[in-house]
């Protein structure tokens, strides 16, 4: 247990500042979300309303949660707890994923296994650091509610639910890394099962039924199928119950159990699902140069993002439907959301735009990723060996770009394909297959950015690029959803590349948006191509 104790401690150590910046900004995020609804909706009418319209909305259920009452912490609650549940989530997964899989790809793990540990003594210190991180985390959400001035009781269960999601992905993470080849695989397998949580919960939630007198929704089965709905379902500031917290840490000791009886059982490298090593002796023409090795590292890569968007945009396209039929079926509900936005087929186009807003940052996402392959090939030594052959920094740099740039494209495309032929088979009404094509590529531009911004952080201090790119995605997303929320100001909030998307098929196209988006894209790319030239290769 010693052991455990010192390897945990260490691997604090090294995620001091990480761990500091995710705790603190997710605490942030809730308190200023807290403070902007006592200030901005002071007025039970105020509130009353906004949870009206909500309930009328099944886009906003699907984006945001179940509206639960009109008290402060319970609108303060329904806005904000998906996406925090979701960020201690992405917290957890990550954090096992660093300090098992990737460290054992790095060869950490035979210098630790060097000494006198157990097998799994690295797994258990890391499942305790992760315990500690999200108890810290539950904690500092409750201090920025109660900050805020919310109740204490329900503070503590609110920061206790968004702890309790963030616990069950550090447990499906360290079992994720136990079968999965490699520390990327894994954590893009951890990654997908937390937005595959949020997708079963917004479907819950948008199928939900509605009281309008009561302002409160009542979530529909999907929803059970996701540890985010399960988490929503303790409703700390109306009718507290914290069943759901004891399913959801009952669940993480079963994952972590398992992963580490997993490990007793796997050899050092070894995972459950094996790696295609095998391939032909020698390469094809593709490969001599650095933008075809580029593609043929990430096409796998490219692939699971694309039926990962394939599957959203089909949930938006059968979703659509589905969302206009329950509401036929509430008269009050229907002749609410009458007034707000007319006619069936534009309810059916603002689920999907909502839909395929989501979409955009998964675009982004997947931009991000293709570009910091540059930062993985450095830190690992390899570069030196690519760049040994007569090949300049500027073209390794291009492939790499090149591949972000059709991943992006390909992820929205994708996602606008399936959205669009899901709706033209279901004959449910809104705007044409092309249309629907068309609103998922209007994300491109906007998307664009994020890999442009990371490529040139990598350009300027490649350590950095990771932190930067993830971050400045989060930051886009907050400021982009959640700007007009805090009450920020309109400069504030057009710093996010998702503010000038083209919001279709529910908008019209803005070309100019589109094209500003492009030409800063375009911008940031080519001072990175200048800018690689002059530094040298680190790798760290």
């Amino acid at each position: 247990m010693r052991a455990v104790l010192r390897l945990a401690l260490l691997q604090a150590r090294r995620d001091r500042a990480v761990l500091a910046a995710w705790i603190l900004g997710i605490a942030g995020l809730g308190y200023a979300a807290a403070t902007a609804i006592t200030t901005q909706f002071a007025a039970d009418t105020e509130r009353a309303a906004l949870v009206a319209v909500a309930a009328a909305s099944p886009a906003f259920l699907f984006l945001r949660g179940l509206p639960d009452g009109i008290s402060f912490g319970a609108v303060t609650f329904f806005q904000g707890f998906s996406f925090t549940a979701v960020l201690a989530g992405l917290m957890g997964a990550f954090l096992v994923v660093r300090h098992t899989r990737a460290d054992e790809d790095q060869g950490r793990f035979e210098l630790v296994g060097s000494t006198g540990v157990t097998r799994s003594a690295p797994l258990q210190a890391t499942l305790l650091l992760g315990t500690f991180a999200i108890v810290v985390l539950a904690l500092a959400v409750a201090g920025g509610f109660i900050g805020a001035g919310l109740p204490v009781d329900g503070s503590f269960l609110a920061g206790a639910a968004v702890g309790a999601v963030g616990l069950l992905f550090v447990g499906t993470a360290a079992l994720v890394a136990q079968v999965m080849p490699s520390a990327r695989t894994a954590s893009g397998t951890a990654a997908a099962l937390v937005g595959a949580a949020y997708l079963l919960r917004g479907a819950g939630d948008a199928l939900g039924t509605a009281e309008l007198s009561t302002l409160q929704v009542t979530a529909a089965w999907p929803s059970l199928l996701s540890p985010i709905g399960w988490g929503q379902r303790v409703r700390p500031f109306t009718e507290a119950d914290p069943l759901p917290l004891l399913v959801l840490a009952g669940a993480a000791v079963i994952l972590g159990g398992a992963a580490v009886a997993l490990r007793r059982g796997r050899d050092l490298g070894a995972s459950y699902v094996a790696a295609n090593e095998s391939g032909p002796e020698r390469a094809r023409r593709g490969l001599v140069s650095l933008p075809g090795l580029a593609w043929r590292l990430q096409r796998g890569s490219l692939a699971s993002w694309c039926f990962t968007a394939a599957v959203m945009g089909a949930v938006a396209g059968g979703l659509g439907p589905v969302v206009r039929d329950a509401l036929a079926g509430n008269p009050a509900l229907m002749e609410l959301m009458g007034r707000l936005v007319p006619g069936e087929e534009a309810m059916v186009d603002l689920f999907t735009t909502a839909m395929l807003g989501i979409v955009g940052v998964l675009a982004a996402a997947a931009g991000i990723q293709a570009v910091l392959r540059l930062r993985a090939e450095e830190a690992e030594g390899r570069a030196e060996m690519l760049l040994a052959v007569p090949a300049s920094r500027l073209r390794w740099l291009a492939g790499a770009l090149a591949v972000a740039v059709i991943t992006t494209t390909a992820v929205a495309a994708a996602a606008g394909a399936a959205a669009a032929a899901v709706l033209t088979v279901s004959q449910a009404g809104g705007s044409g297959a092309g249309t629907v094509f068309a609103a998922a590529l209007a994300h491109v531009p906007a998307a664009l950015v994020f890999p442009a911004v990371t490529v040139l952080v990598f350009a300027l201090a490649s350590r950095w690029s990771s932190a930067v790119g993830w971050g400045f995605l989060a930051v886009g997303l907050v400021l982009g959803q959640f700007g007009e929320l805090l009450g920020l100001p309109v400069w504030m909030q057009d710093l996010s590349p998702f503010r000038h998307s083209s919001a279709m098929p529910a908008e019209a196209f803005d070309p100019a948006g589109a094209v500003l988006m492009a030409a800063i894209a375009i911008a940031l790319a080519a001072a990175a191509g200048r800018l690689i030239r002059e530094r040298d290769l680190a790798g760290y």
